[in-house]
């Protein structure tokens, strides 16, 4: 039996980042038989308060090369995970992980159909069948625009009766033990928000976002008093979603780029100072910087310091799988031995 101390392995949202060596936590891999285990923590549990909580499920983007899920979160609210926002890949994985209910969620909301965005919805889907839910699913999602599909079709393509998962197109109809969805298109061409779900005290509204030629939505989900607005990809450049972020307790930027990017990617992001302003015009709070990935974190330093120039609020930078409280000063809840349930 060979003990091995790995202390310079970094755990970051609970999981080990075996291709990074960066922060110290440490890590026992015992070797028995020629087999080799490794002693992992365990997930975060968010606080089960009535305020709203932002669980972020997937910090990356496009490229596995950090370590990360694509983009994906959670909105919790009295224990239960209520709004799940994008499917990208990797996070079929981290929704369990969060210990999240497929039967809690009233909403998924797609912001876009990029495969970084909704790729694991099918999964998601197909882990319903083993879940004790018997009401109906909303999905809502933007309408058609160049090559993209509408939510309808986009569903119809993965689940319909001759759609990639054509076993799970029960969820058409609410046949063979699945439960009907209720697909809910919003144009993304519209200059008002959109009201998505509004039962039970929660709000969800959504509005487009310019992201190149892609039709976009970002998010609003409001509750007690408290409001997580997420901006998707985007450019940055319509005035409108600093007004629809107005006084938001939490906003998610998405910092895919670095300030010196050009071409496709200006026209698809916003740089470091633009998402800078946003958070200033908008008025929040807290700042969650995610979909990271090594362009974007290779020169972070500047990119904080830009933001910093124009935003005075607190700023973090997005992790998988930690917690966030909608408050005035949103408290980031770490993994220790001690405190698994914050109160």
């Amino acid at each position: 039996m060979v003990f091995t101390d790995l202390s310079s392995i970094n755990v970051k949202g609970c999981l080990p980042r075996l291709s990074r060596y960066r922060r110290g936590h440490g890590w026992l891999v015992v070797v028995v038989f020629g087999l080799l285990l490794v002693q992992t923590g365990q997930a975060q549990e968010c606080p089960r308060g009535p305020g709203l909580t932002l669980q972020v499920l997937g910090s990356g983007g496009p490229v596995a090369d950090d370590d990360r899920a694509s983009s994906a979160y959670l909105v919790w609210q009295d224990g239960q995970a209520r709004v799940m926002v994008d499917a990208g890949g990797g996070s079929f994985l981290r929704f369990g992980q969060a210990r999240a209910r497929f039967e809690d969620l009233d909403l998924i909301a797609i912001s876009h159909f990029h495969a970084d965005h909704s790729a694991d919805l099918p999964a998601l889907l197909k882990a319903g069948y083993f879940s004790s839910r018997a009401r109906r699913l909303s999905i809502s999602g933007p309408e058609e625009g160049g090559p993209f599909p509408a939510l309808k079709a986009f569903v119809d393509r993965l689940v319909g009766g001759r759609g990639a998962f054509a076993y799970l197109s029960g969820y058409l109809d609410g046949s063979d033990g699945l439960v009907a969805l209720d697909l809910l298109a919003v144009d993304h061409r519209n200059e008002k928000s959109a009201t998505v779900v509004d039962q039970d005290g929660l709000r969800v509204t959504a509005l487009g976002v310019p992201h190149g030629i892609v039709p976009t939505l970002a998010y609003r989900v409001e509750a007690n008093g408290q409001s997580i607005v997420f901006g998707s990809d985007q450019n940055g450049s319509s005035a409108r979603f600093s007004e629809f972020a107005q006084g938001a307790s939490i906003l998610i930027a998405h910092l895919a780029i670095p300030e010196s990017a050009s071409g496709v990617a200006r026209k698809l992001h916003a740089p470091p100072s633009v998402i800078g302003r946003i958070a200033r015009e908008s008025g929040t709070q807290t700042l969650v910087l995610s979909h990271l990935m090594s362009r974007s974190l290779e020169d972070l330093p500047n990119s904080l310091a830009l933001i910093r120039l124009q935003f005075s609020g607190n700023i973090i930078l997005a992790e998988d799988l930690q917690c966030y409280e909608a408050e005035q000063n949103p408290r980031e809840f770490k993994l220790d031995n001690e405190r698994r349930n914050p109160n």
